[in-house]
């Protein structure tokens, strides 16, 4: 990853810099032709960045401009994800070593962060998945929403992390783009205020599991694909039904 940074309001940038590197997540899928994450005719993933400015909103008064950058890291291979983070004290000149912020039994996806306006406080949120990288549709994939909390210390680095929630547990076979894959996306954000931290992320706890699909997508890995089931007639009514969900958390050591 690169920064290049602007004292003027953007007229001019500094030439960019590598900041992080990044080992990109995800297993290339013979059905759907993108990268995933839980398995095959998936999630589609990315190791796209997440960054956050200390910037003492809405004035700018106390201000330490304190930054923090999170993605999704697979260096220590399949199935052993992590979501790094890293921060910066002298406006991104030096960085913290990346550590892995999320809880260790999870495989943390599309992870968000937000930093407090006076830089006291840093929320994290992602899908954490529960399931191995699975090669069948037919195994039962488990995820959930997660979010996860720290206080920054004087030198701009986050200190021990603490869960504020786990969201209820779905399958993401539930979902769907266009039947041949299922529909979990980089759509999770977080914000943080002085006293709180708020976070939404896709959720799939109401998505209900089609057989049907579930064999169609299995056949598209042979030469003799099944015809497309209709979804309407041949699934749960609730089969496709992905949300959106949120919360609001208070600063747990305000």
């Amino acid at each position: 990853m690169y920064l290049a940074r602007s004292f003027d309001g953007g007229n001019n940038f500094e030439k960019p810099r590598v900041i992080a590197t990044v080992v990109d997540v995800g297993v290339f899928d013979p059905v759907s032709r993108r990268f995933t994450f839980d398995g095959v005719a998936g999630t589609r993933t990315d190791s796209f960045p997440s960054l956050s400015i200390a910037n003492g909103a809405p004035t700018g008064t106390d201000a330490t401009d304190t930054l923090v950058l999170t993605w999704p890291d697979a260096r220590n291979g399949l199935n052993h994800e992590q979501a790094l983070l890293q921060s910066s004290a002298d406006r991104g000149l030096t960085w913290s070593a990346p550590a892995n912020a999320a809880e260790g039994s999870d495989r943390p996806d599309n992870p968000a962060v937000a930093i407090s306006p006076d830089g006291t406080d840093v929320y994290l949120v992602y899908n954490g998945y529960l399931t191995l990288y699975q090669s069948t549709t037919a195994h039962p994939r488990r995820m959930q929403g997660v979010v996860r909390h720290a206080e920054i210390s004087a030198g701009g680095a986050p200190g021990a992390w603490s869960t504020l929630h786990r969201g209820a547990t779905g399958d993401p076979r539930g979902t769907t783009r266009t039947l041949n894959r299922e529909a979990v996306y980089d759509y999770n954000y977080a914000v943080a205020t002085r006293d709180f931290g708020a976070a939404v992320w896709m959720d799939v706890r109401n998505a209900a599991v089609c057989p049907a699909v579930n064999a169609y997508r299995q056949s598209l890995l042979t030469s003799t694909p099944l015809p497309p089931p209709a979804p309407l007639t041949d699934c749960p009514p609730t089969f496709g039904n992905n949300d959106i969900f949120g919360g609001v958390y208070s600063d747990p050591t305000p």
